[in-house]
C-alpha cells in the first residue's frame, strides 16, 4: 500500500461507559479492579447508574484524510478523542493509531504550569520520540508561529487561554505529527491565529491523519473530507457528504429559533404571507412575500421594508430593500408591501428570514422581527455553501 493511502487511525465498534454518581463509579471501579487482579473477567456490559458515553463508534482514517466528529455539547466527541489519546481505554473495541499523535484536546494538556514555555516545548517533543537535536531545529519555527516569544521563557501557570492553545497548535504542527487531534480549543484564538492554524493544517494534510471537533461549521466543511455526527455517545450520520451531515446537525437546532419583536409602536405586523407550499423554495422559481402593517401613529413618508436572509448559524447572507419616495401617504392605517424574489440561488438547507421597517429620513427603526418565517429549500444535490451563482460557460480545447 501507498504511503499516502496508509491507514493511520482504525477505530472498531469502540464504546466507553460512566457512571451518573461518584458511589457507584468507585463501587465498580473497585470491583473491576479485583476482578482484573484475580484474572476474572470484567462486566462489559451496562451496569444500574451506568451509561454510554460512546457507543460502538467505527471509522477508519488515511493519510491526507481529515474526518470531523460534530455534535451537540455531550454528545460524546470529546470522550471519543480522550480515548483515541490514550487517556481513557475503551470498555468496548479496538483502537490501532500509527505513528507520532499530535493531540491539542483540552487547555493547556500536557503542560507542566511551572515549566515555561520553552521547557514545556521539550517536554512535549521528547513525549513523541524527538531528540533534543531535533527540537532545536524546530524551536524557533515554533516560538515565531505561537507569537509569544517575549512569554516563551515565562511559566505557563501565568499564560492566558490564548496563549496556551498558541503554543499548544504550534508545538503540536511543528513536531509534524502522523495523526492530529484538534478539539474546539482553536475557538479560544483571535482570527488571525485560527486562520494560521488552517493555512498550517493544509500544509500538514497531505502527509497528516486530521481527526477534528468544532462546533464551526465553516471550519468543519473547509478541511474535512469525512463527518460523523454524534448524538448521545451514538453516530447518527456517517460519510464523505459533509454538506448532509452539517444539515442534520442544524435540523437538531432548527426549532429553538423564536421571534424576537423589536418596535416603538408606530407600526404593528398584522400579517404575513408566501406562495410557498410549505415553505418551500425551489432554485430558480420565483416566489411571492407579502406584509401588511398597521400604521398606529402618523407617519410623513412610507417606510423602507428590509428583508434580510440568515443561514443556519444565524449570519446574513442575502437582503432586499423596499424604498419608494412618497411624502405623503394621507390617511392611511394599513399598508401592505407585496415582494417578488426573482430566481432564488440558495443550497439545500434551512434559512430564516427577518423584516425591518425604517424611517426613510432617519434611517430610524421603527420596528424589526427576528426569524419571522424559516424556509427550506429543496434541490439535487447538498452543498454547504449558501448560495450557487447562475452562471454562462465556455469550454474550449486545444
Amino acid at each position: 500500500m501507498k504511503k499516502d493511502k496508509e491507514v493511520l487511525v482504525s477505530v472498531q465498534n469502540v464504546s466507553k461507559k460512566f457512571s451518573k454518581n461518584l458511589k457507584s463509579s468507585l463501587k465498580y471501579g473497585a470491583s473491576d479492579i479485583i476482578r482484573s487482579t484475580l484474572g476474572l473477567a470484567i462486566n462489559k456490559e451496562l451496569r444500574p447508574q451506568e451509561f454510554w458515553a460512546v457507543h460502538d463508534v467505527s471509522f477508519e482514517l488515511r493519510r491526507g484524510e481529515c474526518i470531523g466528529l460534530i455534535g451537540h455539547n455531550g454528545a460524546g466527541k470529546s470522550t471519543l478523542l480522550k480515548v483515541l489519546n490514550g487517556l481513557y481505554t475503551p470498555d468496548k473495541g479496538q483502537i490501532v493509531m500509527k505513528g507520532k499523535i499530535g493531540a491539542l484536546i483540552e487547555l493547556g494538556a500536557g503542560f507542566n504550569p511551572i515549566l515555561t514555555g520553552r521547557e514545556n516545548i521539550y517536554n512535549n517533543a521528547s513525549i513523541l520520540g524527538f531528540t533534543k537535536k531535533e527540537v532545536e531545529e524546530k524551536l524557533q519555527s515554533i516560538i515565531d508561529f505561537s507569537e509569544i516569544r517575549e512569554f516563551i521563557d515565562t511559566p505557563v501557570q501565568n499564560y492566558s487561554s490564548g496563549m496556551k492553545v498558541r503554543l499548544g497548535f504550534a508545538v503540536a504542527a511543528h513536531l509534524e505529527p502522523d495523526v492530529l487531534i484538534i478539539d474546539e480549543v482553536l475557538a479560544v484564538g483571535d482570527l488571525g491565529f485560527i486562520l494560521k492554524c488552517f493555512s498550517k493544517i493544509d500544509e500538514l494534510l497531505p502527509h497528516t491523519a486530521v481527526i477534528f471537533v468544532s462546533h464551526s461549521m465553516p471550519m468543519v466543511s473547509r478541511i474535512c473530507n469525512e463527518i460523523v455526527l454524534m448524538d448521545h455517545g451514538k453516530v447518527e450520520y456517517q460519510g464523505r457528504e459533509i454538506g448532509k451531515g452539517i444539515q442534520l446537525y442544524y435540523n437538531k437546532f432548527s426549532n429553538n429559533s423564536q421571534n424576537k419583536v423589536y418596535d416603538n409602536e408606530t407600526f404593528a405586523l398584522s400579517s404575513v404571507k408566501t406562495d410557498l407550499l410549505n415553505n418551500e423554495i425551489h432554485r430558480h422559481q420565483d416566489f411571492n412575500l407579502v406584509f401588511e402593517f398597521k400604521m398606529n401613529k402618523p407617519v410623513e413618508e412610507l417606510p423602507v421594508l428590509y428583508l434580510e436572509f440568515k443561514d443556519k448559524e444565524q449570519k446574513p447572507i442575502a437582503g432586499i430593500s423596499i424604498k419608494e419616495h412618497k411624502e405623503s401617504i394621507g390617511q392611511s392605517t394599513t399598508i401592505t408591501y407585496k415582494i417578488t424574489v426573482k430566481n432564488p440561488l440558495f443550497t439545500l438547507g434551512k434559512y430564516i428570514l427577518d423584516v425591518s421597517l425604517y424611517d426613510a429620513s432617519t434611517e430610524s427603526p421603527y420596528l424589526r422581527i427576528n426569524n419571522i418565517i424559516e424556509f427550506t429549500v429543496s434541490g439535487e444535490k447538498e452543498q454547504w455553501i449558501p448560495f450557487e451563482l447562475d452562471s454562462e460557460n465556455m469550454i474550449t480545447l486545444h
